[in-house]
Parts: C-alpha cells; structure tokens; sequence
C-alpha cells in the first residue's frame, strides 16, 4: 500500500492550544487551506457532536454572549418594519445573483469535464468544481445538475493512472451528497457505490480510500439498500485497522446506516460481516464500540426468527465479546441505551439458540447478571406501558434473559428447543446452582427495593423457575441465607392475583421437596398465618403483620387506556413477542378461583390442625417476647411504678429484650412485629404519652430528666448487649429489624403521570395565569346550615392542583365573607398567591400535549392507568419568573445598607422564624375556612392535588382516580371555629424566657427530645399503628445516635455525681456509633427516587403528601442522592429528568453541574486583587436574581466554569483566613501553622471554624469593627448560598457546630468538645464536680461540703479563674462581688456563662448575619433534611477526593490519540497516584478550576475528566500540558519518560495557578 501523504491528523490538532482558557471557539474546526482538510473538520466535529461527556454548551456556548449583545439583539429588533422590509429584499436579491452565479459556473464545469480528456485539464475542473461546492448553498445545486454531474464523476472515480483526479472526483461526489442528500439516488443509477467499494477493496492510496469511506457515509443515508446489495459492508470493514480512529467511525456509521434498514430476505451479505464486527468489539474507543453494537443489535433482529443463522453469529465469538463489555470489569463505557440493547440481544440469542444458551451458561454470565443487579441504579418505576415494550429499562432486560436462561415449566413434547435446554441444565446441574447462588439474594433485594409491578413478577418467575428445576441439597442453603420464608411472607401482602399465585407455588414447591426443614420456618415467619389469611380474612384483623383479606385483579378488562399499546396482563410480561396478540392485551390465563384453591391444597396437605389455634402456632421466641413487652409497657404507663421499679427495668426487661433480639436464634420480622417489641419501647421512651389521645401535643411535658434517664439506660443496653461470636452491638441488630418490619408493613402509595410531556392550562385559582400543567376543575359549595358565608357563584373554576389550601382560602375567602365590596377589594390585595413551589418556565414544547394523568400505585402496588383529560388551551402566556438582568445595573443602596436592613428585619420579633415557630405551635391559627372533599375535611398544610389524592387513596376508588382530571370536584366549605389559644401551653421554652438560675440547665438538656416528640410524622398514619409505630423508634434510635456522645458524657457525669466513679478521667469516652447509612431504608428512597423522576413531579406539592411529610420529619430514611434531588426541586424548582445528564460507568446520574438551561446567565467581571470586593458587588446585586453567575477576571481572556469555580474557592479562601475577627483561634493554633494546608488555607483550627464570640457590650476589638465581621457573615451566606443554586464546589473548612448552627440545631454544653477539645473536656469535668456538689448537699445537709471537691487535686479558687472568656480577656462574662474570682459557690454560674457566651449569645449575631444573607438567595430552612456532614458533602463535595485511586481510569476520558492503554496515560496515573494530598488538590485547581470534586468523586465529575493528545511544534519534553477548564479537558504531550512527565506536571499545577489566558 503506498501512502500519498500524511495520514488524516487527530482533531486535537485543530484544537487551540490553550493553557487555561475556554471560549465559544474552543471546539470549533479551524479552516485549512486544503478542501478535503476542511471537510473532513467539519466531518470529525459532526461525529463528535455526538459523544455527549465532550459537550460544553452549559459551559462555553450559552456564556460566550455578553450582556451588551442582549441589548445589542433588542436594539436591532427595535428596527421599522420599512427597514427590515428593505433588508429582506436586498438579500433576497443578492441570493438570486448567487445562485444564478452558481448555475452558470456547474454548466461550465459540466460542459469542460464532458469534453476534456487531458488529465490535467480534468485535475483542474475537478479542483474548481471542489471549490464552487464548498461555498455554494444548499438551492444552488438541482436535480438535474446532480444528474448531469453523477456519470462524469463516477467515472472519473474509476481512473486508473491518476490518484489525484480520484480524489477530487469522490471528494466532488462527498459534497454533492453533502449538500444535495437526494443526488445519492442519481449516483447509485450510474453505479457509484461500486465503484467506491472497488477502490477501497484495492486501497492503493490512503487518502483515496478515506475520501471513498466519507462519501460511502453520505451515500448510505439515503440509499442503505442499494450499498448493502453493492457489498459496501465489507468494503468499509475489510482494511479497517489501516485507518485512524477518527476514520474507522466514519465506517462504522456507514455499517449502521445500512444495518438499521436490512431487508427482510437475502442476509448473506451482512452475515459475512460478523466476525469483524466482533472483533472491532474488543477496540476501546467508546463510539466506535457503540456504533458495532448498533450494527450487532440490528443484526440479530433481523435473524431473531432463524436459529441457524443466531448459531452462527455465535460461532464468531459474539457471546464471549458481548458478555466480556457487559461484565462490570469491561473498560469502555457504553452509553445506557446500548448497553440494554446488548442485553435485549442476549435475550434473543439464548430464547433462539440452544448455542447461546449453552455458551451463555459457560461463559459464567450470572455473576454478570448478578453485579448488573447490583450496580443498576434500580430505575424501574415503569409507570407505562411504553417504556416496557421499548426495552428501556435495565432491571427489566436482565429479568428477560433470566427467563430465557430458564426453560418454561410447562412441558412442550413438540418443542425440540426446550427439550435440549432442559436437557443441558440437567447434565450440568452445577450451573444451574450456580445461577441461582447469584441472582436470588439480588432478586429479592430488588423486589424489595420498590420496584414497580411488572418487575416483582419478573423476579418471581424467575426465583420459581430455580427453584422448580434445581434439585440440589445446596439450594436449601441458599434459600435458607436468603431469607426465603421471611421474603415470601412479605409477598403475600400484595393484592395481585399474579404475584400471590406465583408465590404459593414457590411455598409449595418448597414443602413438596423440603418441608421438614422449611415448615417451621414458614410458621416462624408467618408465611402460615399470611396463607391462612387469604382463605379466612376474618382472621387477619388480629394481627399486627400486615396482610389482606382480598384480591383485585390487577388488569381490569374494561379499563380504557391511553398509552399507544395497553397494559400486558402479567401472564404475558415477559413474553418474547414482539409485539402481544389481541388476546394478549387483558385476558388473564389465571382464574379467578385458581389462588384459593391453592392455597387450600398447601393447608390442607402440608398444615397440621392444631396450628390453626393462634397461641399453638406462636414460636417460643414470640411469646416470650410478648410477655417482655407487655411487662414493659404496663410499667411504661405507670410513672410511679416505673420511678420505684426503674433499676429493674433497665437492667432486667430492656436487657431480656435486647437479648432475645441479639440471641443465637434469630427473631424473624413476623416474630419482631406480633410481639409488640416495638410499641411497648416507643411507650417506655415517651414515658407512656405515645398512646395518650392528644396526637402528639405536650407528649413530653416537663419530664425531660425522666426521658432522658430511659435515652440512656437504652444506649448503655444497646452499646453493650451484642450478640455471640459477632462484633454487631444490639443497636445496629434492633435498627435492622425495624428496617425490616417497615419494609414488611409500609404502603405509601406511589402516583405516576401517564405520558412523558405536559400541557399548559389556565387556572383562575389562585391567581389566575396559565401553568404548564393540567389545572383541576372544582365546584366550590356552601355547607348546608352555614349561615356566616356567602355561595359561591361560579358553577366551576380552574384550580392550580399544586397551590396550597390556604392560597385557595385567600381566593376564596373575599368572595364568600359577608363583607362590604370595598373592605373585600382591600383584603383581596394584600393577599399573595403563589403555588406551594413555583417550577420554572416549562419548556417551548410543552404546550400542546396531553395531559398527565396520574397512575396510583397502591399499597398492594397495584398500578391503575387513568385516562386523559381533555382541557381548554391555555389563553394566557406563562409569565416569566426569573427576572431579566441587565448589564449595567447596580442596586441603590451599598452593601452595608442591604446588610443592615437584612440584620434590622431579622431582628424584628415578627421575623420569619418567630412565624414559622407559631405556625408550629398552632397551624389553625389564621385559618378562615374549612374545606371538605366527601365529607371528609381536607388538611390545610396539603395542596389540592395532594388532598383529592389523599382521599382517592384512602378509599381505594380506582374510578374516582380515573376521573381526577376530567370530572369537577365539588368541595364544601364552612367557618373555620376560631382557636382560643394560639401558643399550646406545652410549647418548649427558650432561654430568653429563662431566668439567669436555670440557664445552665437549660443546656445541660440533650436537645433533641423537641424534634421527636412535637412534630407528626406522616398525616396518613393514625397513631398508635405497627407501621408509624416503627417510624417513631427509628427517629428516637436515629435521634439517640447522633446524641450517643452527649447521652453517655451526662451519664458519666451523673455516675461521677453519685460517687460511682471518682476519677475525671472516666469522663473521656470515645462511644461507637452506627454508620448513617443503616437508618436509609431502600424501598423508601426507591419509591421517592420513582415518584421524582415522574414528568408531574415539578414541586412538592405534586407529590403525595407522605413524600414531603415523611422527608421532613425522618430525613434519614432517604439515601443522600435523593434527598439532594429533593432539595433542589424544592429549593430551586429544578426539574429531575434531564436528557443530557451524563452517567458515570456505575450507571449513576451524575448531575452536580447541572446545565441549568432554564435560568439565564449573567457574566460578572471581577478584579483578583480586590476578590471580596467583587464578591460583595456580585451578590448584592445578583444574590436574588435567579441568574447563573459565571466569572470573567478583569484582563484575562477566560471564562466560563473554570474561572467560576476558581472565584469561589479564592472567596472562600479570603473568607477563611485568620485576623478577620470571624473566627475563633485555638490555644493549638500556633502549633498549626507548620502543616502546610493549614498555613496555606489561612485555616487557624484543626477542628474547624467556629464563629469567634463578640460580647453585646463591644463594637471593636483589636482594631476590628464588630459591624465588619456581621457584613462579611452576610457575604459568606450570600456565596455558599449561591454556590448552592449554581451548582459549584466550595472549599470550606467549617467545624461540626457551626454546620448544625446552620441547620438550625441548638448547641450545648457538649458540643464544644467537637469545636474546641481542651476547652469542652474541662467544662464538662467542672460540670461532674457541681452535680457532685449538689449530691453531697442533698444527702449530707452541707456539712463539710467543700471538703474534697477538687479539681485534679487542686482548689477551684487556685486556678485563678476570673468571670472573663477563655481566651478572649476582653469579654467578661459578669461583674459585681459575687462574680469576681471563680470558686465552687460559683461554679456553675461561670460554667453556664461560658457556655452561653461560647455557643449561643456571643455567636447569635453572626449567626444569624449569616442566615440574613443566605435567605436573600433562598430559605435556609430547606436544608434541614440534611445533618452537619451532609450539608458540608454537598457545599464542599468530597473530602477524600482521591478515595477510588484504583479505578481512577474508569472515569477518565481517553481521546484524540489516547487510550487507557497508552504509555503517556499508565505514566499519568501512576504519578497521580503518587501525588500528596496537596498535590491532589493544586491537579484538581489546574484541571477544574476547584481543588475539591463534587459529592461522588471523580466518576460524579460533569463534564467527564478527559485526556488527549497535545501535538506539539517542537520536542513534546519541552512542552507544558494545557487545559480547558470549563470542559475538564487536558492535553497532555506525549512525554517520553514518566519522570519528565512528573516535572512537567508539577510544573504546570504550581506556576499556573492565578489566570486564565491563551498559551
């Protein structure tokens, strides 16, 4: 083969070689001075547009627009319509001159290249010819030119002895079809496709043969049919490794453009492509693997129906190459579509193959299957019929190859396919074990995950086929580990017919072949009594594990659907059909009797009578369970009992308890729930308020000591009781059962739109615009006797579904009062009516679709589909609610003006927390009418989507929820009684209320009783019931544990009190605590995760009310992940569906820069030498806009994320540093200053910063102006509030409190142990000999009570202690005689005053300067879903960076020359992974623009991490690497040792720093 030239360059060498910078142009194709070179840019960027981890458009493309060209756009609007008429009309003209220009330059060509015959003269008409396509427009060229042109083309293409007129001509042809797509149908007439493969199949040139592979590209767009039959597949694939990487894919989309359109009959044309397909499988280059997978994919449909051929693709190897990319070890990362099409292809394969099913099982793919299942993000919602059929879903893919990996139970004589396949798995009975060992617990787990119906069935038939054809003793094992019984209890609580019969079949299968090992394990875990249930329902309301007395058919024949195909039966879910028979559609092949009878057989054939009595068929285990809990709760319900008795009762029934639950036999979930465990330590810790009638107003009263004593009796049982030979303490075993038992007994239901999209409406209620969804139609009637109102007269209105109540009542409420017209006008005004959350401005293609329709699923997660509605088109245009930003507009008042009036309004005693405290207190409090649905009254706290739903829900009416939409709801209302008392005389007390005695005791309380008992959990659940029952214990336990080490400190200071303990030392405990990730239950999250990714899910307030409810008063039972996605729909109204999202190789959603495609941008220019003057200039400006701020420094180039990132990390960093007067410094601080972070940061604390206290007597210390440090509070909420919205990555060193004085959590005596060791230890040791003080005077009268009370053997009065603040000399805490000098008489006061001035009155101000500037961007009161390491995970992304160093190529891009093989990339991550902790952080600062990632590490990174080749003009040793930090794009030159490498690198992260400009 001889090469012409050069080979086709990478497109990094178009790339600018930038150093820092990134602008619009970076990713834009230079022009060349060869034809073919500018082509082939254009060609290479239109290929990589497709590879999304490249996109930067939310980086570069929507900033590159300064705010003068804004005004720049609306000044040219603002032009006459007799200008721009002129306008038009002069380039109307000048494109007919054009194109006439253009017509007459093709005739000439044409008629030269028809008569020329010398090869030069032909060279130089096909060079002009080249040129005039370049430049001409698309009207240019016509049909009968395309025409004229194709023969004199074509056969110039077959030249013989001129490589150039080659080139020219099918360069010529590129353009042609480029420009004029239907020419392609006049060069296949004059047979070019030929033509083009005969050249490649000869490949004499190199550049040749890459114009023929373009313009094969062009060709098989139009006509794939006619390069199929020309042979073109082979052509392009057969010198394919001759190409460069850019090259090859421009091949293989020539291969996919005729496989997505392969005939019906001759496939011998494409099948001899196989085996080079399956070879370029194994390539690692991302879109060339995808692109032969497409191929691959359409191919075995096309030959789905001949098992000979299927064999034969197997034949090549194809198993073994897609198993191999679909195994979690593969390195190229496949998008997620193509990923579930290479499943659906082994669906295929083995359901037509008795080969590939064979292959598959030696090929180990279970344990592929099994990580699948592991790693899959579990997205199986399927709210529709749509998404199964079109193979979307990951879980429900792997569910149907399971099933065709197991031949049907039901014997088929004629089916010579089955009979080989069951003929196989029982010679190879180890295989089959095999299976089941690794896919059953992982079936479960997903069954138990909140998985839609379709895949709980899918899980069943598969579980039943194992379990059916395997006759192993070891599947007992396996069924005994995996919980089987426990399991199949939990199934029986379904209503579907479908999932009750399969799991009968299971039990009896189960007792057909071991049921003397598994009888006693279904009665343990109620698989009886759940059997029995379904024949005797009666029985079944005496027992507190959850199961029902009927069944409803999950397809209702006579339903209407409104989905392009209906609902598939279950019999039918995972049939291989493509596409279900009429029969299909609803007719069950169940009958109705057919669970009954069932279930009849298995008790009457395998159940002894005598178990039908309920006390014979309780374990020994649960009636000795039982009777502890009963003997607790009858002593929890006498307080005196309980005070006499109170030894025996931690040390004998909690310990009895406990040991029953950590004991050898393990207490199944069935056993834990009927014992009532749960109820009566609910009781014991509420000291029996949890059962009083007074729905969770003053539960506590004033016990808080008495509480308290149980918190700590049950955390010193539940820290030392463990179970044998294991190193669980009872703790994490009890939270594991009540895991369990809510996810036996939970049934929130889940309400899912039917249908992608939504359209607009208009609702006149409450404020009368257009929303962009469906409004609700309700009638508004008076109450019949109500006498103090007026009718309503609309016969219907329009209602926002997602507004609240109470703005309904604000609308209402004026029209209705028997009220003067003018008093009703004045009210009516005053009154604002938003949505609970307002969404953002829906999308342009929102406008004209379909409805949403909610699909119900139930507690027995019985789906219903609901019609679509029909509604009005929207008559008023949504307004925008994000304010329009100018360029040059500037606010009023300064800085210190906003700042002060933010700090005077807080201070206000109307403020918003003193509202939303008597909100708390009193929700009835401003409550003017009552309305009601049904005659059942609707909660005011709920929207009117939310409370129809309520009710639909709670009488299980699948016809009222079919109407939602459609039908107008007639709601009634009356006058609201008024409420005498506003503020419950059980409302906790603050300190200010407190008198100076009693403020130490004030924070000694642990406090976190308030949270626990003075909020509802979930409105939906009465109380007392098993599941809010367990809720209650999970909150008090997930409460307990966080305040494990303030429990056990109180209860070594009161044993060091009572004489227990005499050393003060015992008062330094280090208490283990369980990991947060035990509280998150799965199926929760699972079901929030499912209800926010549904198209109608744009604000809280659309969801049901237990979502939001449930989020607020027990955050911990949702994964981090979710409650993040929560948080900015609430917060920001963001919707959670993005198409563009990238996801990392685990499949996960990577969204923690978010595109934001929403909200507009607004570029700020900054000045580096003056960056908190800047930030303050910014966010007094911008912090209440809902803008994208993006940073340009003032004389760089750069712009866009990168310089964004690095502006807020410099903020941060000033905000942070030491002599500001915000934080306070640490006796240690000294010692500090030689760690290189520390001293780098300008961090003065090892245990993080912690607000520096001010006394309310000084406005200066040390040169310092007290008014400085609230302004720079205010600015620093400001900056971590935006940071928030924006989506960007601070670097923050913030202490453990002060993240809790963010969230709102009160601090107290033990708290200041986590933000100051030395200081908290001896306050704490001070607080032992006061409460020993005062156990001496209660028991000895005070006689020589000062006699031995010392502190470390000295004197309290010889420390020399003054009433002044550790450390801070100038605040003095109390003057006067008494207050001199510290001594034991004083004592406590001192202590509580230093407590008061460390944590609460000195700090107060700045806290809430703090919270005054991060209100002005959004409420911090959304943050409280998050404890203090989540919140700092989500501000400042993940402290240990670095964490998954070994699988650092597996979220690194490899491109444009690079590979993850290559030497340069082994060499980089080498020294990466050699790289310090500072190190790490300055790659990160050069790379990204932050020295910290995003919460999830590198894989969470958006855009991807990418690494390519930097051609270099000199020797690559002497060059730098270059990035683009707003695409995290380095280029890296391809050094020729990894020690240059490192020099260079290090070079470049450390000089680099501190400007964005081109190098």
């Amino acid at each position: 083969m001889e090469s012409r030239g050069q080979k086709r360059p990478e497109m990094v060498d178009e790339l600018p070689a930038d150093k820092r910078a990134c602008s619009s142009l970076d990713f834009r194709p230079s022009s060349s001075n060869s034809s073919v070179q500018t082509h082939m840019n254009s060609t290479h960027s239109t290929l990589e547009a497709h590879d999304h981890d490249m996109d930067t458009s939310s980086s570069a493309s929507a900033s590159s627009r300064s705010e003068g060209e804004h005004e720049k756009d609306s000044a040219y609007g603002s032009c006459d319509s007799d200008e721009m008429d002129q306008h038009h009309s002069s380039l109307r003209d000048y494109q007919r001159r054009r194109m006439s220009s253009d017509h007459g330059k093709f005739k000439s060509i044409i008629s030269s290249l028809s008569g020329q015959t010398e090869p030069s003269g032909q060279l130089a008409v096909l060079t002009e010819l080249c040129e005039v396509l370049s430049f001409c427009t698309e009207g240019s060229l016509s049909s009968m030119t395309s025409d004229l042109l194709s023969p004199l083309l074509v056969k110039l293409a077959k030249h013989e002895s001129n490589p150039d007129i080659m080139l020219f001509a099918i360069r010529a042809i590129t353009y042609i079809c480029d420009l004029y797509p239907r020419s392609a149908a006049f060069l296949v007439r004059h047979d070019a496709v030929p033509a083009l493969c005969q050249r490649l199949l000869a490949i004499e040139y190199q550049d040749v043969a890459e114009q023929c592979l373009q313009a094969l590209e062009k060709i098989s767009r139009e006509q794939p049919l006619a390069c199929l039959q020309a042979g073109a597949i082979m052509a392009v694939l057969n010198y394919i490794d001759f190409f460069s990487t850019s090259i090859q894919r421009v091949a293989l989309c020539t291969v996919v453009n005729i496989c997505k359109k392969l005939p019906s009959e001759s496939p011998s044309p494409f099948m001899e492509a196989v085996p080079i397909l399956c070879n370029l499988l194994q390539y690692e280059d991302r879109q060339l693997v995808e692109n032969v997978a497409t191929c691959l994919i359409k191919i075995v449909e096309r030959v789905a129906q001949s098992p000979e051929m299927l064999d034969e693709l197997c034949q090549h190897g194809l198993i073994q190459q897609v198993t191999h990319l679909l195994s979690i070890n593969g390195r190229t990362t496949l998008s997620k579509l193509i990923y579930n099409g290479l499943i659906g292809m082994l669906v295929k394969l083995t359901s037509g193959s008795v080969l590939a099913f064979r292959t598959s099982y030696e090929l180990n793919i279970s344990s592929i299957l099994r990580d699948i299942l592991a790693t899959s993000d579990l997205s199986h919602g399927l709210p529709t019929s749509h998404v199964i059929v079109g193979h979307c879903n990951q879980v429900y893919e792997v569910l149907k190859l399971l099933n065709e990996l197991l031949p049907g139970i039901t014997k088929d004589e004629n089916d010579q396919q089955v009979q080989d396949k069951e003929s196989f798995l029982a010679n190879h009975p180890d295989l089959l074990q095999k299976l089941g060992t690794d896919v059953i617990p992982m079936l479960i787990q997903v069954f138990n995950s909140g998985a839609s119906l379709y895949v709980c069935h899918g899980c069943l038939s598969v579980m039943y086929k194992i379990i059916t054809l395997s006759k192993s003793d070891m599947l007992v094992e396996l069924l005994k580990k995996s919980s089987i019984s426990s399991f199949l209890a939990g199934v029986f609580t379904r209503k579907d017919h479908h999932m009750l019969m399969l799991a009968l079949q299971i039990s009896e299968t189960i007792l057909q072949n071991f049921s003397d090992i598994f009888l006693k394990l279904f009665i343990k875990e109620g698989v009886f009594f759940a059997i029995d249930a379904l024949l005797t329902p009666e029985r079944s309301t005496q027992l507190m594990y959850p199961v029902y007395s009927g069944i409803q058919l999950s397809v209702d024949s006579s339903q209407k659907f409104t989905s392009r195909e209906a609902l598939r039966c279950l019999c039918y879910a995972f049939s291989t059909s493509q596409s279900p028979t009429p029969s299909e559609g609803g007719h069950c092949k169940l009958d109705k009797d057919s669970v009954h009878n069932l279930a009849q057989n298995i008790k009457t054939k395998y159940l002894a009578p005598e178990l039908y009595d309920s006390e014979k068929g309780l374990t020994d285990i649960l009636q000795q369970l039982r009777a502890y809990s009963n003997d607790l709760l009858s002593m929890s319900a006498d307080n005196s009992v309980c005070a006499q008795n109170e030894e025996k009762v931690n040390s004998i029934l909690l310990s009895q308890i406990m040991d029953k639950l950590t004991g050898k036999e393990q207490v199944s979930t069935f056993e834990f729930i009927e014992s009532g465990v749960v109820r009566s330590l609910v009781n014991y810790l509420s000291q029996g308020h949890y059962v009083s009638e007074n729905d969770g107003k003053g539960i506590v009263g004033g016990n808080y000591a008495a509480i308290e004593k149980r918190f700590e009796a049950l955390a010193r049982v539940c820290l030392h009781g463990s179970r044998p030979f294991s190193s669980d303490t009872a703790l994490p075993i009890l939270i594991r059962n009540l895991q369990n038992a809510l996810t036996s007994l939970e049934a929130f239901p889940i309400v899912l739109s039917n249908g992608p999209k939504l359209r607009h409406s208009y609702a006149a209620v409450p404020s009368g615009c257009s929303i962009p969804y469906p409004s609700l139609k309700v009638r508004f009637v008076r109450a019949e006797g109500e006498t103090w109102l007026n009718d309503c007269t609309e016969d219907f209105l329009t209602v926002d579904p997602f507004s609240s109540l109470h703005s309904i009542e604000g609308y209402l409420w004026p029209k209705v009062s028997k009220k003067s017209r003018k008093q009703e006008k004045s009210v009516s005004s005053h009154i604002v009516l938003q949505p609970e959350s307002p969404p953002l401005q829906s999308t342009s293609n929102a406008s004209s679709c379909p409805a949403e329709i909610p699909v119900i699923l139930g507690p027995g997660d019985m789906s219903t589909d609901l019609p679509e509605t029909q509604g009005e088109e929207p008559k008023l245009s949504h307004p925008d609610e994000t304010a329009k930003v100018n360029a040059g507009e500037s606010s009023s008042s300064g800085t210190q003006g906003s700042v002060e009036k933010e700090l005077q309004s807080n201070a206000e005693p109307d403020s918003k927390l003193a509202r939303q405290h008597l909100a708390s207190c009193s929700n009835e409090a401003a409550q003017k009418l009552n309305f009601y649905l049904d005659e059942q009254y609707l909660d005011h706290q709920l929207t009117l989507y939310q409370a129809i739903l309520h009710q639909i829900v709670k009488q299980n009416d699948c016809s009222s929820g079919s109407k939602l939409w459609s039908q107008v709801h007639i709601i009634t209302y009356r006058k609201a009684v008024e409420s005498k008392d506003i503020l419950p005389t059980e409302c906790l007390p603050s300190p200010q209320d407190l008198s100076h005695d009693e403020v130490l005791a004030y924070y000694q309380q642990t406090p976190f009783f308030s949270d626990i008992f003075s909020c509802e959990l979930v409105s939906d659940l009465h109380r007392p019931s098993p599941t809010y029952d367990v809720l209650f214990l999970l909150k008090c336990l997930e409460s307990m544990n966080r305040f494990m080490f303030h429990l056990m400190s109180r209860e070594r200071i009161c044993a060091f009190a009572e004489g227990k303990v005499d050393n003060l030392d015992s008062l330094n405990i280090s208490v283990p605590s369980v990991p947060q990730n035990d509280f998150v239950s799965s199926k929760l999250t699972e079901k929030l995760e499912t209800q926010m990714r549904d198209s109608l899910a744009i604000c809280p307030g659309s969801m049901p009310s237990w979502c939001n409810q449930l989020i607020t008063s027990c955050p911990f039972l949702f994964s981090f992940e979710a409650r993040c996605k929560y948080f900015k729909m609430k917060a920001f109204g963001q919707p959670q569906i993005q198409p563009h999202m990238s996801y990392n190789s685990s499949g996960a959603e990577s969204d923690r820069r978010p595109s934001l495609g929403g909200l507009p941008r607004k570029k700020i220019l900054v000045y580096r030498n003056r960056i908190l003057e800047s930030a303050a200039q910014m966010m007094d400006q911008h912090a209440r806009n809902k803008v994208v701020l993006e940073v340009e420094y003032d004389e760089e180039v750069g712009t866009g994320l990168g310089p964004t990132l690095e502006f807020y990390t410099l903020v941060c960093r000033e905000l942070q540093k030491s002599g500001l007067g915000m934080w306070r410094d640490d006796p240690c601080s000294f010692a500090l200053k030689s760690n290189l972070q520390v001293e780098e940061m300008g961090i003065n604390s090892l245990y993080g910063l912690f607000p520096r206290p001010w006394s309310s007597t000084l406005d200066t210390s040390n040169g310092i102006q007290f008014s400085e440090v609230t302004k720079k509070f205010f600015l620093l909420g400001q900056v971590i509030a935006k940071a928030l919205q924006d989506g960007r990555v601070l670097d923050l060193h913030f202490s453990k409190a002060f993240y809790k004085l963010i969230l709102g959590k009160e601090l107290s005596l033990y708290d200041i142990q986590s933000l100051d060791p030395g200081l908290g230890r001896v306050l704490q040791e001070f607080q032992a000999l006061i409460n020993r003080k005062k156990f001496l005077e209660y028991f000895n009268g005070g006689n020589e009570l000062e006699y031995g009370l010392s502190f470390r053997e000295t004197r309290i009065e010889d420390l020399c202690l003054d009433f002044s603040l550790p450390g801070y000399p100038d605040i003095v805490l109390a003057s006067g005689h008494d207050h001199t000098m510290v001594n034991l008489t004083n004592l406590e006061n001192y202590v509580s005053l230093v407590v008061d001035a460390t944590v609460r009155s000195g700090i107060s101000r700045q806290v809430e300067a703090f919270k005054s500037g991060f209100n002005q961007v959004f409420s911090v009161e959304h943050l409280k879903i998050f404890n203090e390491q989540e919140l700092e995970r989500m501000l400042c992304g993940e402290h240990d960076c670095w964490a998954q160093i070994n699988e650092l190529a597996d979220h690194i891009k490899f491109d444009h020359g690079y590979t993850a093989s290559s030497p340069p990339i082994v060499n980089l991550l080498e020294i990466i992974q050699e790289f310090d902790h500072e190190q790490r952080r300055s790659f990160l600062q050069f790379v990204t623009g932050a020295p910290r990632l995003p919460p999830g590490g590198l894989a969470s990174l958006n855009p991807k991490l990418t690494i390519v080749r930097k051609h270099c003009s000199n020797r690559a040793d002497s060059d730098l690497p270059s990035v683009m930090t707003c695409a995290n794009y380095l280029k890296l030159p391809p050094y020729s040792s990894k020690e240059r490498m490192k020099e260079k690198l290090l070079y470049a992260i450390t000089e680099g720093q501190g400007s964005f400009h081109l190098s």
